[in-house]
């Protein structure tokens, strides 16, 4: 089985990052991704970087007219992809090529955010346009993690809690507490244990918690089990510790 350990927190590209470690393949990832036809609206780049002297791998999803076009060209629309509501995003989870488990799993962990959003903007569900979770970088986190979570062939997955920071993080609407009101939605409707921290900062996404939420099989270790094998995937915040999320390939002994 697999077991998400969550022990600095987790979000949607350090999912990936730690799959892609943990031995699924970058090639059906490629594949899943091209397929889903949004053209020039991304790219990624996986490499092996490290965190304070910790190795893993980085999963970036590059935004190429993220933030220059806004500049340079006001008054045309290049940020459509900024609002796509639920259904445009099923549209493109439909149209990839992906495994019907990793449909599924896709399409559960976006829903998971949706719902989560919906309830913290206080709209019916079909109304949430997602300008940062259905923002493309999203979008593609949660596909690549279904995808590869479904490459690496494990049904039984493991969350026992995830360790989250205190403070404030900035967002689209502001200054938000930490958890952000989706995680805080995401935690109590699938009842996943959040651990407090001393770190300031976002340590969970909504993204991340969604994930570990469509995944999870089980809420409890078994009382003793071997290591096969360790997925370590990098976050790009700096907390001033690793930012790190470990997955551990582990059998009951």
């Amino acid at each position: 089985m697999l077991f998400i350990e969550g022990a600095a927190g987790i979000s949607g590209d350090m999912t990936v990052g730690a799959l892609l470690s943990l031995g699924a393949r970058a090639e059906r990832l490629k594949e899943t991704l091209d397929s889903l036809r949004l053209g020039d609206e991304f790219s990624y780049v996986i490499a092996q970087k490290s965190s304070y002297g910790i190795a893993g791998t980085d999963f970036d999803v590059i935004l190429p007219h993220h933030h220059h076009h806004e500049h340079d060209h006001p008054h045309e629309h290049h940020h459509h992809h900024e609002h796509r509501n639920l259904a445009d995003v099923e549209a493109i989870i439909d149209r990839g090529t992906m495994s019907d488990r990793a449909r599924a799993l896709a399409k559960k962990a976006f829903r998971f955010v949706a719902e989560a959003e919906a309830k913290a903007h206080g709209k019916p569900i079909e109304e949430v346009h997602f300008h940062e979770v259905g923002a493309i970088d999203s979008i593609v986190d949660i596909i690549s993690a279904a995808v590869l979570f479904d490459d690496l062939g494990e049904t039984a997955c493991v969350v026992t809690g995830l360790t989250e920071g205190t403070g404030t993080v900035m967002c689209a609407h502001g200054e938000l507490p930490v958890p952000v009101p989706a995680v805080l939605n995401i935690a109590t409707a699938t009842g996943i244990p959040l651990r407090p921290s001393e770190t300031k900062g976002e340590c969970v996404t909504p993204t991340g918690i969604a994930l570990a939420a469509a995944f999870r099989t089980h809420d409890a270790l078994p009382p003793a089990y071997k290591v096969l094998g360790v997925g370590t995937g990098l976050g790009k915040r700096d907390y001033g510790r690793p930012a790190i999320l470990r997955i551990l390939r582990i059998e009951a002994v």
